[in-house]
């Protein structure tokens, strides 16, 4: 026994051949025999139509030899779904990860709108502009003594306050 695939509109021109396979099995007279025999298709032929040809070759009792076609059809090559294959897989996976970047963007968002505005204006930092405000709690004793009885001066003066006094002169230069 032997079997084919060819082209469906022209059953002469061989795509792939199986393996023969020799069975050498008697058969009796007016009696029945079931063979089995198994191929394998490569996975380029799937979804695709081929014809199938399965030849049988045979001798009668008188030694004759006969070749048969049990069968001689067009068929189509389907893929098995076997399950999960690596695109399936990818696929769930990447829908898994837009599903919670969803679910992070719609909590972000209800975050931010259930946050009451505050109507408050900001409070601004004006520093220190009276020195009586400037809070010496903080430092030891003996170095605010110190403060108190001599005041320090920058001996420096800024440049403003030199113009100033430059251009405020007796006028004896």
């Amino acid at each position: 026994m032997d079997a084919s695939f060819r082209y469906p509109m022209d059953f002469s021109f061989y795509i792939q051949n199986f393996t023969t396979i020799a069975y050498n099995r008697v058969v009796k007279p007016k009696q029945q025999a079931t063979l089995y025999y198994q191929f394998f298709v490569s996975e380029s032929f799937a979804a695709r139509s081929f014809g199938l040809t399965v030849n049988l070759l045979y001798r009668d009792a008188d030694g004759i030899q006969y070749l048969n076609s049990v069968f001689n059809e067009t068929i189509n090559v389907v893929e098995i779904d076997e399950g999960l294959d690596g695109e399936t897989f990818f696929l769930y996976v990447f829908l898994a990860a837009c599903g919670v970047l969803l679910l992070v963007g719609a909590q972000q968002l209800l975050v931010n709108m259930g946050k009451k505005k505050s109507s408050a204006k900001p409070k601004v930092e004006m520093g220190t502009q009276n020195v009586n405000d400037v809070d010496y709690d903080w430092l030891p004793k003996e170095t605010l003594n110190e403060l108190n009885k001599s005041p320090r001066r920058s001996p420096r003066q800024s440049p403003r306050q030199r113009r100033v006094k430059r251009g405020t002169g007796s006028g004896d230069e």
